[in-house]
């Protein structure tokens, strides 16, 4: 928990110790104590701020007597131990006795935070009452009252908000919207900012409060007319085309990037409306637009490591590596907060650039985050795909792995790097030795399975995923793996089904389990399910064994020139892919 900073923490611990060797000193006898050890705190002495706290207060011109300084003591204390109850009780006791607007101000803070609304709401009344013309007392308490459901105490409070500011009420105005939008009566509230701003139509910030209540209560006909309203009064007003841009979205995302594009060719400086242009541009899945956009931005924020990112990303969307390699190496230089993403990012761009050595770089200048063994792992592959595995693995074997995690995801990276250059029986022995040490480790568990069925040891492959799913059943990909395994190398096509299945309910969409669901319907004889669930699988992700197994059972289907078309499209992509390629050779040669 975090503590309210209300005590030098020095006499705080000392009086706790006084206290706990003599537990019948005097209310008196703690004061003094208390005094003695206050008087070494840098603040000074709790005594003289506890008198700066009530200066001038009426009630204590007499003097600050014993018992409303121990009070004090008891209300810091509690505050500093983290017994937030104890000290906002306390204080809005002591702002009772003071009716001071410090002390009343102090107790709603801590009521506040400690979310004890109901010793909030009354020190808050203790502190307008005292201290009428502060704006601060008043919002808070139109707040509260707001949140305590009570409408009718809260109006007249935010009528004297708003003509306390009767000449320039704008921020007044705008602030309307944050004090009730947590009221649940979206319909009372709207006909509440209705009246309220009644006497400043004139202000565009009352339209737009109306509009935004409207909205709130689905009274959409009255929210486009008062934000145009807003707009016609101040029409170059970001904030109210944005809301207007919300508003249009709801019936036609076309006529509202149609209306922030217009807005734009007029207010062109506006960034906060090209920021919202661009992003909504992005949901569409307009990329080339979209990064036309932000470039514009990052031409006015040539400094903006987040707004360069962004271009860069949206490169990659669009393939455009060389701009995207461009982009990062600008947000790197420009000191983004994560540098190790980016070092990730370029290592993968330089790698589809083909320009091994230094995609190899940027993996290894990679020091930590959640990428951190991942980019090894990249680098370690490209030395092993430059027939350099022995460098590959001592570099894996000789990193200081920063976690027990990490550890484990070396030694997983180290076997998937060995599977890679097809040394299966070495991939084996390094995830059998890990193992051996850490038997029930169910990453482990699972790597190895899939590391024995290349192998052929579908008995191992079996044995490890059954005692996975008996350790996690909620492992979606345990069941898919043992059931694809099952219907691709075995006869036992109904209890593979029923793996699969349960697979699907863990993960109804997940592209891979889809194409286990369609492949194990291939093979009951169910052509047109497998079909359906295929196609499915190979929209959301065109990964080769998908590719192959759709083309099979088009090919089974008669339509033999999709087929191949799929084939030969997913060869083009992946060349290296061993599954495709025997899959192939069995049709067409």
């Amino acid at each position: 928990m975090r503590m309210l900073p209300i005590l030098s923490l020095l006499p705080v611990l000392v009086l706790c110790i006084a206290c706990a060797q003599a537990p019948d000193k005097s209310a008196a006898g703690t004061l003094a104590s208390a005094r003695s050890w206050t008087a070494q705190a840098e603040d000074g002495s709790f005594e003289e701020r506890a008198r700066r706290m009530l200066a001038g207060s009426a009630n204590v011109a007499g003097g600050l007597d014993e018992g409303l300084l121990y009070k004090f003591l008891l209300a810091e204390i509690a505050g500093q131990r983290g017994d937030l109850p104890l000290a906002a009780q306390t204080y809005v006791e002591l702002a009772r006795t003071t009716k001071d607007a410090g002390v009343a101000r102090r107790a709603t803070e801590i009521a506040l935070y400690a979310k004890l609304n109901e010793i909030a709401l009354e020190a808050a009344r203790i502190w307008l009452a005292a201290e009428g013309d502060s704006p601060a007392a008043r919002q808070t308490l139109a707040t509260l009252l707001v949140n305590s459901r009570n409408l009718d105490a809260a109006r007249p409070l935010l009528a004297e908000a708003l003509a306390a500011e009767r000449d320039n009420p704008g921020q007044a105005l705008l602030q309307l919207h944050g004090v009730l939008s947590r009221h649940p009566d979206k319909g009372a509230v709207h006909d509440l900012v209705a009246d309220l701003t009644g006497p400043y139509r004139k202000h565009a910030e009352a339209h737009y409060v109306i509009a935004q209540a409207a909205q709130a209560a689905g009274r959409h006909e009255a929210a486009q007319a008062a934000i145009g309203e807003a707009l016609r009064i101040r029409p170059d007003w970001a904030a109210a085309a944005l809301l207007h841009a919300q508003l249009l979205a709801r019936d036609a995302q076309e006529r509202s990037l149609d209306y922030l594009n217009q807005y734009l060719l007029r207010n062109p400086e506006s960034q906060e409306v090209r920021l919202a242009f661009a992003r909504n541009l992005i949901n569409e899945k307009r990329y080339e637009q979209a990064r036309g956009e932000f470039q514009k931005l990052l031409a006015a924020n040539p400094d903006n490591a987040d707004i360069a990112l962004t271009v860069a990303f949206l490169s990659l969307q669009m393939n455009d590596v060389e701009a995207a390699d461009v982009q990062l190496k600008r947000a790197l230089e420009l000191g983004y907060q994560d540098p190790d993403t980016i070092r990730f990012q370029l290592g993968q761009v330089n790698e589809d650039l083909k320009r091994l050595d230094e995609a190899g770089r940027w993996y290894r200048a990679v020091s930590g985050g959640a990428q951190y063994v991942v980019a090894q792992a990249r680098y370690a592959l490209l030395l092993a795909r430059q027939q350099q595995l022995d460098e590959a693995r001592a570099h894996l074997q000789n990193l200081a792995p920063q976690s027990e995690a990490q550890r484990v995801q070396l030694v997983q990276a180290e076997a998937h790097l060995l599977r890679e250059v097809r040394q299966y029986d070495e991939s084996f022995q390094v995830l059998r030795d890990a193992l051996d040490v850490q038997p029930d480790h169910p990453d482990l568990l699972y790597d190895i399975a899939l590391a024995a069925e290349k192998l052929d040891r579908l008995d191992f492959v079996e044995a490890s995923l059954r005692k996975l799913i008996t350790m996690k059943p909620d492992h979606a990909q345990a069941y898919n793996a043992l059931g694809y395994t099952l219907a691709d190398r075995t006869d036992r096509l109904t209890e593979a089904y029923e793996y699969i299945e349960q697979a699907m309910r863990l993960a109804p969409d997940d592209p891979f389990i889809l194409d286990s669901m369609g492949w194990v319907h291939y093979r009951l004889g169910n052509y047109k399910e497998g079909l359906g669930y295929l196609r499915r699988a190979y929209e959301q992700r065109r990964d080769p064994e998908i590719a192959a197994h759709l083309g099979e059972v088009l090919w089974a289907k008669g339509s033999r020139d999709e087929a191949e078309s799929v084939w030969r499209e997913s060869l083009r992509d992946n060349p290296e892919s061993d599954e495709l390629r025997r899959t192939m050779r069995r049709f067409l040669e």
